[in-house]
């Protein structure tokens, strides 16, 4: 079966939410040093762009875990692949993820993160796709909330394609 994508947002438009998005913490965070914790694979690309938006200093560090395999869908089992480099004790910690879908990722990953002693601990989300939410999870900034599509580009993937791509896309499938 064969796959198309649709672009669903342009670049120049993620590009600008996500400067939105990095002015807001600068805020929020002014005078505080902010780290910033990387979901990867997907997080990585919305990441680094972030970063690079934010005026106060930064921290990085970067964890993996697994959910989907070569799906579409959460699996519902969070399975640990990398965890952190660093200690989050009394840090300021921002988790940085590309998609926020079903929350169990998430609302497992940030239990664990909770209990690590952090200052303050929020979740910023490139995509957020409330109506697919099974498990609450609070996020603390959104860039966008998008319906419940598929969706690749800026650090997602489909079985590994297409994370390269600038703008957001849905993959649509071909008869």
């Amino acid at each position: 079966m064969a796959e198309h994508i649709r672009v669903l947002l342009p670049e120049e438009k993620v590009d600008t939410r996500i400067k939105e998005i990095g002015e807001a913490i600068s805020r929020d965070y002014a005078g505080r040093q902010v780290h910033l914790v990387c979901v990867l694979k997907g997080g990585s690309f919305f990441m680094c762009e972030l970063a690079k938006r934010i005026t106060v200093p930064v921290s990085l560090d970067f964890m993996s875990v697994s959910s989907y395999g070569g799906d579409t869908k959460s699996s519902g089992v969070v399975k640990i692949v990398k965890d952190l480099d660093e200690s989050l004790k009394d840090k300021d910690v921002i988790v940085v993820e590309d998609i926020v879908d079903s929350g169990r990722t998430l609302n497992y990953l940030m239990e664990m993160l909770r209990d690590r002693g952090p200052r303050s601990l929020r979740l910023c989300t490139l995509l957020d796709k409330p109506e697919r939410r099974v498990v609450d999870v609070h996020v603390d900034y959104t860039g966008f909330c998008i319906p419940d599509e598929f969706v690749v580009g800026y650090g997602l993937d489909y079985d590994q394609k297409y994370r390269n791509l600038p703008y957001i896309g849905v993959v649509e499938f071909d008869d």
